[in-house]
Parts: C-alpha cells; sequence; structure tokens
C-alpha cells in the first residue's frame, strides 16, 4: 500500500481516484481538510476498502509516526501543501508552517521508518514528492523553459515556501540516502479544483454573471496541463524514476492568461448561452498582484526521453472536458465555494 498526503486537494484527490481506477492498490490518504481539501471529491469511493481517510496534518509527528507503524507502507507521494499564490501573499506564515516546517516533520518521520526497513524493503521504498514549475522564478518572452537544472529564483512567499521543500527533499536523499523524487509541474486544470483559481473561478463567475478579473493587462504566460496527465506522470515517476532525481512535466501548452479566459467564455457561449450576451462582456482588469510573474513555461523533454511519458490531452481536448464537468457539477462548486470562499475572494479582489 501506499500513502498520499493532501490526497483530498485538487490534485490529490485525482491522483487517489485514477490510482485506484487504474493500479487497485490500498491508499490511506492523510489530509489536514483546510478549506481546499474537501471529502466530496472522493465521495465516489465510499465504501471502497482500498481507501481510508485520515485528517491530520504533516506536521503531526505522532500521527504520522503511528501510519507508518501500523500501515507499513512501500511509498509516499506528498501533495500537502498551501498552494494559492495569493492566499500566499496576503498570509505567508501558513505556508511556511505547511511547506516547509510540516516537509521537514514528514521527512524525519519517514527517514526514521524507512531507516528500520529490512534491505530489500529499503531498496525499493520511495518518497515522491510533488512541486511546482513557480520555483523556478520568472521567465523573459524569447528565454529558453524551465528544465531541471534551471537556478532557483522563486518569486512569492509560497514559491519560496515549495523551493524550501525541494531543498528539503533533495537533502534527505543526499545526506541520508532517503529514496527520493521530486516532480517540478506546471499549472493543472480540471475536475474538483477549488474555485479561487483562474479557470474554475472564471467559469463559476461567468455562470452567476459576476465580472471576470484579469490581473494587470492579462498577459501573464503559462504552461497549462490537464490533472489526468498529471497523475499519469506520477505515476510513471513512482513506479520507474531515478531515485534522487527531479522530473518536471509540462504540457507543452503556453497561454496568456487573457487567451484563457476568452477560450472558456468560448466554451460557455456554445454550452451555456447567456441570453444576456457574450461572457466576453463580463471582463474586468483590476490591479496585477505584487511581484506578478510573467511567464512560466516547462521543457518536459526528461521525463519523455526517460519515461516515454508525454500528455495525452491538448490544452484544446483538456479545457473542453474541464468546462463540462463543471457545468454538469456546479452543486459541488456551490458547496465549496462557502461563506468563507466568499470571504476571501472579497479580501482578495474587492480593493482592486
Amino acid at each position: 500500500m501506499i500513502i498520499v498526503t493532501g490526497g483530498a486537494g485538487f490534485i490529490g484527490a485525482n491522483f487517489i481516484l485514477e490510482w485506484l481506477a487504474r493500479v487497485g492498490e490500498p491508499v490511506v490518504n492523510l489530509d489536514k481538510l483546510t478549506y481546499a481539501g474537501n471529502p466530496e471529491n472522493l465521495a465516489g469511493l465510499r465504501g471502497d476498502t482500498r481507501h481510508q481517510l485520515v485528517q491530520g496534518d504533516i506536521g503531526d509527528r505522532a500521527l504520522v509516526g503511528r501510519l507508518l507503524t501500523e500501515h507499513r507502507p512501500r511509498a509516499i507521494v506528498n501533495f500537502a501543501a498551501e498552494s494559492h499564490v495569493d492566499r500566499s501573499i496576503h498570509g505567508p506564515e501558513d505556508f511556511i508552517q505547511t511547506n516547509v516546517v510540516g516537509s521537514f516533520h514528514l521527512l524525519e518521520e519517514v527517514r526514521g521508518y524507512w531507516s528500520g526497513l529490512a534491505e530489500a524493503d529499503k531498496a525499493a521504498f520511495r518518497f515522491l514528492h510533488v512541486s511546482t514549475d513557480e520555483v523556478y522564478g520568472s521567465l523573459g518572452p524569447d528565454d529558453a523553459p524551465f528544465t531541471e537544472t534551471t537556478p532557483y529564483a522563486p518569486n512569492s512567499p509560497y514559491s519560496a515556501s515549495k523551493a524550501a521543500s525541494d531543498h528539503l527533499v533533495r537533502a534527505y536523499h543526499h545526506t541520508y540516502g532517503l529514496p527520493t523524487l521530486t516532480t517540478n509541474c506546471s499549472n493543472n486544470y480540471g475536475p474538483y479544483q477549488f474555485p479561487e483559481k483562474l479557470i474554475p473561478l472564471m467559469i463559476l463567475n461567468a455562470v452567476n454573471g459576476k465580472p471576470l478579473p484579469i490581473y494587470g493587462d492579462g498577459m501573464n504566460v503559462r504552461d497549462w496541463l490537464y490533472v489526468s496527465d498529471h497523475c499519469a506522470a506520477i505515476r510513471e515517476v513512482l513506479d520507474r524514476g531515478r531515485v534522487g532525481e527531479t522530473y518536471n512535466i509540462g504540457g507543452w501548452n503556453e497561454m496568456p492568461n487573457l487567451d484563457i479566459v476568452h477560450t472558456l467564455c468560448n466554451l460557455l457561449d456554445e454550452m451555456q448561452p447567456d441570453p444576456a450576451g457574450p461572457y466576453t462582456r463580463l471582463i474586468t482588469y483590476v490591479k496585477d498582484r505584487p511581484g506578478h510573474d510573467r511567464r512560466y513555461a516547462i521543457d518536459a523533454t526528461k521525463i519523455h526521453r526517460e519515461l516515454d511519458w508525454k500528455p495525452a490531452e491538448t490544452f484544446a481536448t483538456g479545457i473542453r472536458k474541464t468546462v463540462a464537468w463543471y457545468l454538469e457539477h456546479m452543486d459541488w462548486v456551490e458547496r465549496v465555494a462557502s461563506g468563507e470562499y466568499r470571504k476571501w475572494i472579497d479580501k482578495n479582489y474587492q480593493e482592486r
């Protein structure tokens, strides 16, 4: 069996659902169940004995140690993180606590567990740390995409905290021999994404006739990766990745934020037309956020060359699936968009 941390969040939940459908190996899911960790994401697994959800913090060493001793996992896949740049600007302390201190405590407990395994089990064990392309900083319009050897240059409290956790994982491999793997992915999109992020926020606002707030001039460029493709890449890295290595996972889909919003509006015009007119009428430009990175781009050559992975979805196919999913699950969206969520949206956007 494996332990997945942060498995009730967006990417973690998608990973567990696909893992049980494709691999079938039991999963213990440790999640703190903060605002973005939602057990409803895993509602389809109710009654499935292969999945056990445990509410708890990766920084709770007694709990982590008990789970390791009780379940004897062959691998840990660590998704647990605070992950929203805007929230990190308004309140960085939670990001340091979870992404840095929490990762340290998790690594310490895993190191103790791993060192007590039989030699064959030690050799087979893996700790896979899921990270972000934001640790590399910002690219100019003509710069080559990020590779695994790009120097770290994080520009937000979020990316700085993730960079710190990446460095800890690397250090635990080189100092103690812990068999680690790290993945750095580009912007994910798809089902179950909390609607503070760009794509679900725009869909939710559009269908409710609310403004579609675009930071700055809307020309900040991101590489977009459909979440199912990300999950497939993680499975390959866990299965066949070289110990101690980092693998960049990207969608080969660089697009400015404004183009993303226009694409969403066009799809919504097709799938759920608004009698009031095209959804693009709702686009509103707002003050940019502090330190907004201009461009990210991932070079995923290494994972393709070594593990024969490449995205199955183009942006056109993935974004159509995503819009259709949200339109079919607006009840889910409305439930997760709670009072606290609305307070956060007001706090982040009202002064812009």
